[in-house]
């Protein structure tokens, strides 16, 4: 495997040494920034595999970094936040990050969060098997196409992040099954994610807002009360 690449982004000089020093221990190969415009200029120059982010940044937040970032980039984007806001986490979410951790944090829980986020990265880009490559799904007039990574529904493409077609390609992988949120929590983030319930709803809120022309009458993804998530072919 190629020496991985992870970009750090956090205008506290100290944090940012400290993550550096135990990534490169760890044999990843380190970037830093350390304000909104110098991030979003660094991750589209190294496309890095993975972005450590703080959402408070000099000239601008992180929140918008991860929006401009998400525009071209799929790589997993971990939030960083002094504050323990679920707001925050929500908003984060929704601009495409991929997972959310409060400060202080151990560089233990960093390294793990790491790992289970390049882990399930890795292998939806690099690993997949030829026989998955070649599947692809179709939801009335949707298809979702694992070969390319995308989703079209009559023809017109479908912009998702890799969470969200991740998700789409799971429930579409079986239609009308009913996929519980520890289901999808377990499958798309990997066992040892450290989110919650919350982090699920938000990733289907999304996707709905994007796929559904009324989400208040989904006509793809469905809610079955007190249980989880499906898709239907009715």
């Amino acid at each position: 495997m190629d020496e991985r690449k992870i970009l750090i982004v956090d205008d506290e000089k100290s944090i940012v040494e400290i993550l550096k020093f135990n990534l490169e221990k760890e044999g990843y190969k380190t970037y830093e920034a350390y304000d909104a415009d110098e991030a979003i200029e660094k991750a589209f120059e190294v496309n890095p595999d993975l972005i450590l982010l703080d959402v408070m940044l000099p000239k601008s937040d992180g929140f918008t970094v991860c929006r401009k970032i998400r525009q071209k980039l799929s790589c997993p984007i971990i939030m960083l936040t002094a504050r323990e806001d679920v707001v925050d986490k929500i908003i984060g979410l929704e601009l495409g990050a991929d997972d959310y951790m409060t400060k202080p944090f151990s560089i233990r829980e960093v390294m793990a969060r790491i790992k289970a986020n390049l882990r399930k990265y890795v292998k939806n880009v690099e690993n997949k098997s030829e026989d998955e490559k070649q599947n692809g799904f179709m939801i009335k007039d949707m298809f979702i196409d694992s070969k390319n990574y995308l989703a079209t529904i009559n023809g017109k493409i479908i912009d998702l992040t890799t969470k969200e077609f991740d998700l789409l390609k799971l429930l579409s992988s079986a239609p009308n099954e009913v996929f519980t949120r520890e289901q999808i929590l377990k499958t798309i983030w990997g066992y040892d994610y450290y989110g919650d319930a919350r982090t699920v709803d938000v990733t289907v809120r999304r996707l709905r807002e994007k796929i559904e022309t009324n989400t208040a009458a989904p006509k793809y993804l469905l809610t079955k009360r007190g249980m989880g998530y499906y898709v239907t072919l009715k």
